[in-house]
């Protein structure tokens, strides 16, 4: 199975679906994402503060799979905002993972009041120039942040990692990442399972022979998003891999459309500063 990809505005491919470690222990991380490769995976998205990185990197070192064919997302903290700081992050990341470079770096917050994320994003931008780096990108950042990169600093973020699913579609937020040419990657996909015995799911699953998680994940897929569903579970990472070989209606990606209720599972953007 070839993975779609997207073609991010520096240029390169990344992977439309790929596998997430939020939450994922250290030493339960290495089989999981292990799991996932031998699955088909080759996007692996991890963050400094989910300290799993090691046993990401444990995986990748052991998978035999060639570095041009992986892709690797990390992110940097809060507590490291700032260009100094932000760049000392990147080398320890790097050093926790055991890579030379990583694909795509991601602001993990915006924390606006701190009032430095702008600083940290000059430290993305040194390292895409220097060529440490692939792609540079942001999380959880809400139209106004965008602005103010936009306004303040050369390169747009090549990614907007934010929570997304059919209870909270962010769609602010993914209008604002499209007019500025940005990829909208969805964390949470699944709402952590909270829409998954939703009835217009359970009927279009039915209706496919899909399980409910196969369904949501190929919304996202259609409607052009990068995901990153995540479990330790061999037989759950296998099902949420096999969401290429059918297709929602545009009655059945509606009727998904419709169960938008602003049910955020995690901190709201404006307000979490850490």
């Amino acid at each position: 199975m070839t993975i779609p990809t997207i073609t991010l505005n520096s240029g390169i491919e990344m992977p439309q679906l790929g596998f997430g470690v939020f939450q994922v222990p250290d030493d339960e991380t290495t089989a999981a994402v292990t799991a996932a490769l031998e699955t088909g995976y080759r996007s692996i998205d991890t963050a400094a503060i989910y300290g799993n990185e090691v046993g990401v990197g444990r995986a990748l070192a052991a998978s035999g799979i060639a570095r041009d064919e992986l892709f690797v997302t990390s992110k940097v903290w809060i507590d490291d905002h700032g260009t100094d700081a932000a760049l000392r992050a990147y080398d320890a990341t790097l050093e926790r993972l055991g890579l030379d470079a990583l694909d795509l770096y991601l602001i993990h917050w915006p924390t606006p009041a701190r009032g430095t994320y702008a600083d940290t994003w000059r430290a993305l931008e040194r390292l895409l120039a220097e060529g440490r780096v692939r792609a540079i990108g942001v999380s959880n950042f809400e139209p106004d942040h965008l602005d103010h990169i936009a306004s303040a600093h050369g390169i747009v973020p090549a990614v907007n990692q934010v929570e997304l699913h059919p209870a909270l579609q962010n769609r602010a937020v993914v209008a604002a990442n499209a007019a500025r040419g940005i990829a909208t990657e969805a964390w949470s996909p699944l709402a952590q399972g909270a829409v998954l015995g939703e009835p217009a799911i359970l009927d279009i699953a039915a209706r496919h022979g899909k399980t409910p998680a196969q369904v949501v994940l190929r919304w996202h897929l259609q409607q052009g998003r990068v995901v990153i569903p995540k479990s330790t579970t061999p037989a759950r990472i296998a099902e949420n891999f096999d969401v290429f070989g059918f297709a929602l209606t545009g009655e059945e990606l509606a009727a998904i459309d419709g169960l938008e209720r602003d049910g955020r599972t995690g901190p709201h953007p404006a307000q979490f500063n850490g």
